[in-house]
């Protein structure tokens, strides 16, 4: 199939599509991805705690976890480049997600979507705790699930870079460049014009920008509800040895994992918090003396005699209506296809997107998941698939 798809975004998201539209051998055509920072200083991609589980409250979401982690283990081969193969150090430390008396029996109903899709979960109440992890706190918990194989964490920037040069092996172009509008015509996007001047034709669009995506949907006047919204990822270090620590979700939103001999650790807003959109990145210093030290402290006494070494910033890119991502055709044009707004799961999802993405694009269909739960379809509809375990 000889067509030329642009894709506006070169983070993980659209070099997964790069790479599997690539790979195809249907496709005969060409691969044009526009990415204005090839150095990737703000993507989320390359700001992201990268880590990877199966403890989803959506069928969908579980399915596209397993097939994202065994990608990434598998990424030596997936990925080789000649003789170079990426190692992206993937740590299979599990998701320990705690439960007060208030939220247990959610907690239950979302372990039971689990188990109902065969992942490897255990749901363990509060002497269960206290026996497998004795340095936690368990006072104020009723249950806790932990994953017991295939999460964890992972090089996500190392992933990022290995898609991008295996797509480029295999045809993909990638130029540094800017989408600043669009020529349409009899309902479909006919080119992207750039910042530098040049007019690139299309027959077919992806929308993977990120926390940049609702602004392009603006160029081409449609709604894509993404917004930027800023997270900031604190590290420190602790003296005392804490064996067999997983990524430990606090009932609270707090959220802590390993990062080698070190310790990363960020929090989400709370309901009903205000949750600004496209912030500066700059780090919110107080968010880690005011909430999450104290939070970890409770939960981990060996916590409360830390101490912080360094802090970043990156972007989710939310989509408020459900926290799912956004994939497949917009109704607006017949050639226009989103790859967005995964609300904080991206990377982990990205292999099974841009699987899914390469089959719709070059089949018309998708061939192995079926990811038609999150088209813009359910926007439009008015029916959201919510995912309640955001992170």
């Amino acid at each position: 199939m000889s067509q030329t798809i642009v894709i506006l975004g070169g983070g993980a998201m659209g070099s997964a599509t790069a790479y599997f539209l690539t790979r195809d051998p249907a496709f005969t055509g060409k691969v044009i991805v526009l990415e204005r920072d090839p150095s990737y200083k703000q993507a989320s991609s390359a700001l992201s705690a990268s880590s990877i589980r199966q403890q989803f409250s959506t069928p969908l979401n579980i399915a596209l976890s397993r097939f994202g982690f065994d990608f990434i283990q598998n990424a030596a081969e997936n990925l080789k480049v000649g003789e170079e193969r990426p190692a992206l150090s993937l740590h299979e430390g599990g998701y320990l997600v705690l439960a007060s008396a208030a939220g247990v029996d959610q907690l239950r109903q979302i372990h039971a979507i689990q188990t109902q899709e065969q992942a490897p979960i255990a749901f363990l109440e509060t002497e269960a705790l206290k026996a497998r992890f004795d340095w936690l706190n368990t006072q104020d918990i009723a249950a806790g699930t932990l994953g017991l194989a295939k999460e964890g964490w992972f090089d996500g920037y190392g992933l990022l870079q290995g898609l991008r040069k295996k797509a480029r092996a295999q045809g993909a172009e990638y130029r540094t460049e800017e989408a600043v509008g669009f020529t349409t015509h009899k309902g479909k996007v006919t080119a992207v014009k750039t910042r530098s001047g040049e007019t690139i034709a299309c027959d077919l669009l992806v929308n993977a920008c990120g926390p940049w995506s609702g602004k392009t949907g603006e160029m081409l006047g449609i709604d894509v509800p993404v917004r930027a919204r800023k997270r900031s990822v604190f590290v420190f270090s602790c003296k005392t040895p804490l064996p067999n620590f997983p990524l430990l979700c606090d009932p609270g939103g707090v959220w802590v994992r390993p990062e080698g001999a070190f310790y990363i650790a960020a929090t989400t807003p709370k309901a009903g918090e205000p949750d600004p959109d496209d912030l500066p990145l700059e780090v919110d210093h107080h968010l880690f003396e005011e909430i999450i030290w104290p939070a970890l402290a409770e939960r981990v006494p060996a916590f409360e005699n830390i101490k912080q070494t360094n802090a970043w910033a990156g972007y989710y890119e939310v989509n408020p209506v459900d926290h799912n991502g956004l994939v497949g055709q917009h109704p607006a044009f017949d050639n226009l296809y989103l790859a967005c707004g995964f609300s904080g799961h991206g990377l982990q999802h990205a292999p099974g997107i841009g699987r899914g993405m390469a089959e719709l694009l070059l089949h018309g269909h998708y061939k192995t998941l079926d990811l038609s739960p999150l088209s813009y379809q359910r926007i439009v509809d008015n029916k959201p698939l919510h995912e309640i375990n955001v992170i």
